[in-house]
């Protein structure tokens, strides 16, 4: 099913409209699409259904840069597919113009920018997005090209005047291809020193309950690739996970990359054959080779028994928080704990580079063997603890390590643990601090004080008539006296003020260099010389590999 997009629109900071292109039919004119769209309610979604214009549309937004990327269509179409088509609209903009894209960049060079629209999408149809292939079709016209197109002769842009000789002369002419015609790799590449990185990139999600069982946890990963070499290279990347067994090494792999992406390079009857390993001629430069998704869960929800200590999953950083400590109730404590024994780790490893790599030998990963061992490291601790908007300050700030600062704006504690020597990190940490509440918290329950006086009063003159009243105020004042009863009074109420002050969840973010949460690992990188097209004799490209997990407040743990 192709991908069919009615128009495109760019709208500035101000909602002022600085590219409208229509591709088929008859959409909504910039202002009646950018009206209606701003009168839906914050946060609004990337799909939007309106309804109010004539003919209903539905509008897919992105935000890139202070810049909102707005694609409509009229009848019904696939959203992933035209909210992907938006980020590789963003990606080519920046290549030709430049990053970051600014307002200028579009309009100064708006015949780039209406070539790069007509090449993408043909008539509404999404059919070329790949920035190599681009860069050949679409011409970008040189200073004396823009010269002459503002004197009023024919300039060098074929979407001018593609008919002109004079443009055709100053256009330089293309050197013949010697490889296959492939969309995603230019022709005649050369590079003087031939390379190959992997990147794999994982981010971290973990949701703890109050009660320390685990909710979620997943990690979404990245494998990020790059390429120069020259020629038309042709390469095998295969992958292994833990669980695979001898007779099945691609069950662990097929098991722990849930739902994979891949370029449109990678062949994917070789990976639906052999799961783990990827077969494709890449492009040159970097780019994103695939995704996948893995679910880190070691017991399903529905289990009543509590984890065993081998379904735990390792984490290097987890945190908790004790709300309400104190006379008042209006302290808290956090306490990091760091673990630096990743699994799958010699102990005798030492930190070093992140990054293994090698150029001769079987090409071969994750090895003391292919390369220089190294071992993971722990890298920007942070830990965030927000608080309700009613919190007036944090005082008495005191870590064990590292140093933590409230903002008061946001309502959030940033607790930094410096990890300088990343193998060797572990232990705990403590955070403690006070809460201060509103400046009128005092005044609040000084007059529910003299509320309750006055309540006094009243079933002291109430005593007159009913002597069942009388009788419990004479009790209780026997027993503790009005001053007791109005000091637990108000601690009571303290507290209990105190309580709707304090924070309800912590979080703490981290990176670790060489390690990977889904285990996954490149296990070699091939060049198949017979297939591969000018190379060259005798070449040994290197080759690299990096891992890297990133956690965004990833790590999550909530409170009663």
């Amino acid at each position: 099913m192709s991908v069919i997009v009615d128009a495109l629109y760019i709208f500035d900071d101000h909602n002022e409209c600085i590219l409208e292109h229509v591709y088929a039919g008859r959409p909504p004119t910039a202002n009646t699409l950018i009206s209606s769209i701003i009168s839906r309610p914050i946060p609004r979604p990337a799909v939007l259904y309106l309804s109010d214009l004539a003919p209903s549309t539905t509008a897919y937004t992105v935000t890139h840069a202070n810049l909102l990327f707005a694609a409509v269509c009229i009848k019904d179409s696939q959203p992933l597919a035209i909210l992907d088509f938006l980020h590789r609209l963003i990606d080519v903009f920046e290549d030709f113009l430049g990053s970051p894209l600014l307002v200028g960049k579009i309009q100064d060079n708006y015949e780039v920018v209406a070539q790069l629209l007509v090449e993408m999408c043909d008539g509404g149809v999404v059919c070329n997005t790949e920035p190599n292939s681009l860069k050949e079709n679409v011409e970008v016209s040189s200073l004396f090209g823009k010269l002459f197109t503002q004197v009023g002769l024919p300039g060098a842009s074929p979407a001018l005047n593609p008919q002109s000789s004079f443009a055709a002369s100053l256009r330089p002419t293309a050197a013949p291809s010697t490889g296959p015609a492939i969309p995603w790799r230019k022709s005649n590449v050369r590079h003087t020193s031939n390379e190959l990185y992997v990147d794999i990139i994982e981010t971290l999600s973990v949701i703890f309950a109050p009660s320390g069982r685990l909710i979620s946890a997943r990690s979404h990963g990245s494998i990020a690739f790059t390429a120069k070499i020259s020629g038309v290279p042709d390469l095998l990347l295969t992958l292994n996970a833990p669980g695979g067994t001898s007779s099945s090494k691609s069950s662990g792999i097929a098991r722990t990359m849930q739902h994979p992406v891949f370029h449109p390079c990678v062949r994917l009857a070789r990976w639906k054959e052999h799961p783990g390993e990827l077969s494709f001629v890449p492009p040159d430069g970097r780019f994103m080779l695939g995704g996948y998704e893995t679910d880190l869960m070691p017991t399903k929800l529905n289990n009543d028994q509590p984890p065993s200590q081998g379904d735990r999953i390792f984490l290097p950083a987890t945190v908790d928080l004790r709300p309400g400590l104190g006379s008042a109730g209006n302290e808290f404590e956090a306490r990091l704990t760091l673990n630096s024994n990743f699994p799958g780790v010699a102990s005798s490893s030492k930190p070093g580079a992140s990054r293994t790599g090698s150029s001769t030998g079987p090409f071969s990963f994750g090895s003391s063997s292919g390369g220089v061992s190294t071992a993971p490291s722990l890298e920007a601790v942070i830990v965030t603890i927000p608080f309700p908007p009613e919190v007036r300050n944090v005082t008495e700030l005191k870590p064990s390590r590292g140093e933590a600062n409230f903002n008061a704006f946001d309502k959030v504690i940033e607790w930094k643990v410096p990890t300088r020597d990343g193998a060797s990190i572990s232990g705990v940490a403590v955070l403690t601090g006070t809460v201060s509440g509103p400046l009128n918290t005092s005044a609040v329950i000084n007059d529910h004080d003299v509320e309750l006086s006055e309540v006094g009063k009243a079933n002291s003159m109430a005593g007159y008539y009913e002597d069942d009243v009388v009788a419990d105020q004479t009790d209780l004042q026997s027993q503790s006296g009005p001053t007791a009863t109005r000091t637990g009074s108000n601690g009571s109420k303290k507290s209990h003020a105190n309580r709707s002050l304090m924070p309800r969840s912590v979080a703490v973010s981290f990176n670790v260099k060489g390690w990977l949460p889904s285990g996954i690992k490149v296990d070699a990188l091939l060049v198949d010389v017979k297939k591969s097209k000018g190379l060259g004799d005798g070449v040994r490209p290197y080759k690299g590999v990096k891992y890297m997990t990133i956690s965004r407040q990833g790590v999550e743990r909530r409170v009663e």
